[in-house]
């Protein structure tokens, strides 16, 4: 596959630079005041938070400190590549590893992208010249750069997958259920077909008993009000009364509820017709002295038929006659 010509890293840093060429380690320690603390060690960097070495601490030949900032230097080219030996740096890294047996597993693949990038950026120095051979080792480190990306990639899926909890760890399943027996001591013997054809029995009976009857209702009629009234009308003192004092005494079926309802309106309703009935006869007086006020009746007063001579007359005229 063609490659596209790559750009030589620097191999000579700034004189500015703290751990340029001229550089000595002393000075490498100086830029970077953890890798100080962390030499005495002979190990890793300081630890970070619970007590695990960020990174190796290494000692080579242009540069003394912790990988992790020469990583950084060697991409930013402040370090002098050159002068360092990849031999001496996977040397001391398997050191390192052998001696801390007990960091943990993503941890030490960090390390480990650490000092493949750092033997990436030293092969791209040590390309050949020659254009089919440089084309060759372009392609190379092309590859060897995308299983880094790839490696890199599966460490941070690694402690994504840490991070989340864990079946049996942080979760847990629910239990196995209980080995419960059941036991029928009922003694019935019956398969679901007889049952149903039992209930579909029971269900026939009941139906065939079940008919349908409407309750009859006893209500005061305008005849039984029309006999009440006439009745009452001779006993009643002479005056106007009430048409509520006409009801009946006590009502058909005495009934509580909508029952007693239904019936005193039905007496009501049937008195207040035989009074309008009476009324239209000529034998009794209805009045209201206001619209959905009291109604009240009298009987009809006699009055003497004019033309007609008094009965002591007639009596006198026939004695004289006589």
């Amino acid at each position: 596959m063609g490659a596209t010509p790559v750009t030589p890293v620097q191999t000579a840093a700034p004189e500015d630079s703290p751990t340029g060429a001229g550089a000595s380690p002393a000075d490498a320690t100086q830029a970077h005041p953890a890798a100080g603390a962390a030499a005495e060690t002979g190990l890793a960097s300081p630890p970070a938070e619970g007590g695990t070495p960020r990174s190796p601490l290494l000692r080579l030949e242009g540069f003394e400190g912790p990988m992790d900032l020469l990583l950084d230097l060697a991409r930013a080219q402040k370090v002098d590549l050159a002068r360092i030996s990849i031999l001496q740096l996977v040397e001391q890294y398997l050191a390192v590893v052998e001696k801390a047996r007990r960091i943990r597993l993503e941890l030490a693949a960090d390390w480990l992208v650490m000092a493949a990038w750092l033997a990436w950026l030293k092969s791209r120095l040590l390309l050949p010249a020659d254009d089919e051979l440089a084309v060759e080792g372009e392609e190379a480190a092309e590859l060897l750069h995308e299983r880094l990306m790839e490696l890199a990639c599966m460490g941070q899926l690694a402690r994504w997958l840490e991070a989340r909890p864990r079946l049996g760890r942080d979760v847990f399943a629910r239990g196995e259920p209980e080995n419960l027996t059941e036991v029928d001591r009922s003694g019935l013997a019956l398969d679901v077909p007889q049952l149903m054809r039992a209930y579909l029995a029971a269900m026939r009976r009941t139906a065939q008993r079940r008919i349908y009857a409407p309750r009859t209702l006893r209500l005061w009629t305008v005849q039984d009000a029309l006999s009440r009234l006439t009745r009452l009308l001779g006993e009643t003192p002479p005056g106007w009364n009430a048409l509520d004092a006409f009801l009946p005494d006590a009502l058909p079926d005495q009934a509580v509820g909508p029952d007693a309802i239904r019936q005193r309106r039905a007496a009501l309703a049937g008195t207040l017709i035989a009074g309008l009935e009476l009324a239209k006869t000529g034998q009794l007086e209805l009045r209201q002295d206001e619209t959905f006020g009291q109604i009240l009746l009298r009987p009809q007063e006699q009055e003497p038929q004019t033309g007609m001579p008094p009965t002591g007359a007639d009596e006198t005229e026939n004695g004289e006659h006589a």
